[in-house]
């Protein structure tokens, strides 16, 4: 945790607009190196009082998920599906190490959603990362939703081949095999099913890409809106 944890800290050291918030920001992090019940106590209250601000409550899912501390979950959940993709990520880290059963419902229910693929690039990933029963249908079903002409969110597709590779279920062999026809997912795609023990040929570099396959005008959009 500890690389992750100074990333989170020196981002929301920027964000500190008061000296009243360095004050808090200073408390926090004292709590959080301590790591006592007593700490930890105090750490779960922020995450339900009133008018704490974002990164407050940031922090203190962050360490409390990292522990083990199921009073993170919804807080952490809640920033999964946030607009800023710096804040999912972190999220995904602590959900990653929660060990909650819900987490994996949670991440596959994100996912699928069609309203919110701008922002599910996280859940995908930590679906993979999870190997929960959810992870494979739920990375399937975005794959195949995903795989339309001029769809702008390829890196999410490109995480869901990935992960399914990784995952190594041969239920993923049809999703994969057609988004071998996508020059962006074909070589990701064909060295996936390689994993699971299907060689497909990926088009050439350079080679005529399938009718409707080439990025669309919006794909600059949607990449920026799911992060990296």
């Amino acid at each position: 945790m500890e690389e992750e944890f100074h990333e989170l800290t020196d981002r929301v050291r920027a964000e500190l607009r008061s000296p009243q918030d360095l004050v808090a920001y200073e408390r926090l992090l004292g709590l959080a190196r301590k790591n006592t019940p007593a700490g930890r106590e105090e750490l779960a209250r922020m995450l339900v009082a009133v008018e704490r601000p974002l990164w407050a409550r940031e922090i203190a899912a962050f360490v409390l998920g990292c522990a083990g501390d199921k009073r993170a979950f919804e807080t952490l959940v809640l920033l999964l599906n946030y607009r800023e993709p710096v804040r999912c990520a972190t999220a995904a880290h602590a959900l990653g190490r929660l060990g909650d059963p819900r987490t994996a419902r949670a991440a596959a229910a994100l996912a699928t959603n069609p309203l919110r693929t701008a922002y599910a690039l996280h859940p995908v990933r930590l679906l993979a990362e999870l190997r929960a029963p959810q992870s494979v249908p739920a990375l399937i079903a975005t794959l195949e939703r995903l795989l339309t002409p001029h769809n702008p969110y390829w890196r999410v597709a490109l995480a869901c081949v990935e992960g399914l590779g990784a995952l190594g279920d041969r239920r993923a062999v049809p999703a994969l095999t057609a988004a071998v026809t996508h020059p962006r997912l074909a070589a990701a795609a064909a060295a996936s099913l390689a994993r699971l023990g299907v060689h497909e040929q990926a088009p050439a570099a350079g080679g005529p890409a399938p009718e409707g396959a080439a990025p669309g005008a919006g794909e600059a959009e949607g990449a920026a809106a799911e992060g990296t």
